[in-house]
């Protein structure tokens, strides 16, 4: 694992109020002390990047991997997202009434080529017996769960072995949505439609307003 370099910009930080969420997050957790919170680049949504944050053990992180301790929570940052992340920030989101999680990240993707299924063009048929499957699942086991909290998940599209989600109300905008889907819906499809093996969010998150955060439950 690389060293911080007192002569260059951290790739990532954490601010106390980010720390105290996540330590309450990963409590929830067997064997919490060996887990960082490891967070990586998994796309782009407009001029902003997306991630996926999620716990895994310190010890998985290869030599190139970027990784330090902030408040007694170890950060881990895989080698091919530095580029992406460095000088970013781990936050909370002040702007609603409800705290979530928030990356400022002064660096910007390129300028994308296409879009992802769903977010331009014309509307997707949902008529297929996978799709109406998946949709049934979100509508009967994932949705009322999540309404909770004042979050819904909608479907965008299947293609081959894919489901393309847009999630809304509490989950858009949250920072700590990757690991909802993770380990929350994307176990429920792949369980109940076994033709799907993929999760992908669409979600434009930098648009949410008003997140909810919440510590996942196994």
């Amino acid at each position: 694992m690389t060293d911080i370099d007192s002569n260059s910009v951290a790739v990532l930080q954490a601010a106390d109020a980010a720390l105290k969420i996540v330590l309450e997050l990963r409590s929830g957790e067997d064997d919490e002390e060996s887990l960082a919170l490891w967070v990586e680049v998994t796309g782009a949504s407009g001029n902003d990047y997306t991630y996926d944050m999620y716990f895994q053990a310190v010890g998985d992180a290869g030599p190139d991997d970027w990784s330090d301790e902030r408040g007694g929570l170890a950060l881990v940052v895989p080698a091919d997202s530095i580029a992406k992340m460095r000088g970013s920030v781990l936050d909370v989101n002040r702007d609603g009434d409800q705290d979530g999680m928030v990356i400022q990240n002064p660096n910007q993707p390129p300028r994308p080529a296409g879009a992802s299924p769903g977010m331009a063009g014309p509307p997707v048929d949902l008529s297929g017996d996978v799709a109406q499957r998946v949709i049934q699942v979100l509508e009967q086991q994932i949705n009322p769960s999540i309404a909770v909290h004042g979050g819904r998940a909608d479907l965008v599209a299947v293609e081959g072995d894919a489901a393309y989600l847009r999630l809304s109300g509490g989950c858009a905008g949250c920072g700590m949505a990757a690991v909802t889907l993770s380990q929350g819906i994307e176990v429920a499809l792949r369980e109940s439609v076994i033709e799907i093996t993929r999760v992908i969010d669409v979600t434009d998150h930098a648009a949410g307003t008003n997140p909810y955060y919440e510590a996942a439950k196994k």
